[in-house]
């Protein structure tokens, strides 16, 4: 069993414009004020043991340009106001009739670098919004229980007494149901929360000196680990409270673009 994932890149412009042949920057291309939006496809099955295709990519990108592009733009056209994860029901069934349905497993609509919705494509009752923040902060890994020896040793640079600073990166991930009575929350009421509760008491602080979470005598090591799940913890309760049906699913913390670390995982 593999999953494939394929980005389609894709502009919604003024005036129904469709030309364009460059997938990578988008089909159709971006005529005026166009929207730019990217759409990930996931599907899921076994390759065909000659070709070793689960499918042709170039059919995944057919797929989205004839039955999903075309939803999105009337969309726009005709209900502007439209919260992006109702529409994501139509673009699941969408795939899901088409030659992509008996291995499609989900689609991911990013519509900024820091602002994307998902559904699974067995499950159209709730989706999921992902918010990335941008946090700045300092910290110093280090163990009271070992040796000053040992602490080096263990964490080499990351044990300078002084500390070392990271530009951290916070996705958050929630799951929203979408019943008929149900109230999304907008990306506005979700933000606010997060930097009420994260970004405002962590952004630009020395972890261990300026947090309680991670002060001395916490016993909590700001590793980013560590960091992921007291952020979780932190935000779970409150965003159930705040918005009624609402779940955490979970907080993506990126250390460096090579390092990140999801919990729960």
């Amino acid at each position: 069993m593999v999953r494939l994932r394929r980005t389609v890149r894709f502009s919604i412009n003024p005036g129904g414009h469709t030309d364009g042949s460059n997938g990578f920057g988008g089909v159709p291309a971006m005529r005026g004020l166009g929207r730019y939006y990217e759409l990930d496809v996931a599907c899921t099955g076994e390759p065909d043991p000659h070709t070793g295709y689960l499918i042709d990519i170039r059919q995944i990108d057919r797929v989205v340009r004839t039955s999903v592009v075309p939803l999105i733009a009337e969309a726009c056209a005709l209900a502007p106001e439209t919260a992006p994860v109702r529409l994501l029901p139509s673009i699941v069934s969408a795939v899901s009739s088409s030659s992509l349905g008996s291995i499609f497993e989900s689609v991911t609509w990013r519509l900024t670098p820091y602002h994307a919705v998902a559904m699974n494509a067995d499950d159209t009752s709730t989706a999921v919004m992902l918010l990335r923040f941008d946090l700045a902060a300092a910290h110093r890994l280090h163990v009271p229980e070992l040796s000053d020896e040992q602490n080096a040793a263990l964490f080499g640079r990351c044990n300078n007494p002084s500390g070392h600073g990271h530009n951290y990166q916070v996705e958050v991930a929630v799951r929203i149901p979408l019943g008929p009575e149900q109230v999304c929350p907008t990306p506005a009421q979700l933000e606010q929360l997060v930097d009420k509760l994260i970004i405002q008491p962590f952004d630009h602080k020395h972890l261990n000196l300026d947090t309680r979470e991670f002060a001395p005598g916490s016993g909590v090591n700001p590793s980013v680990e560590n960091i992921a799940r007291v952020f979780f913890e932190t935000l779970a309760g409150p965003l159930a409270d705040a918005f009624s049906g609402t779940h955490l699913v979970s907080i993506t913390v990126w250390e460096t673009d090579r390092t990140r670390c999801t919990y729960p995982a």
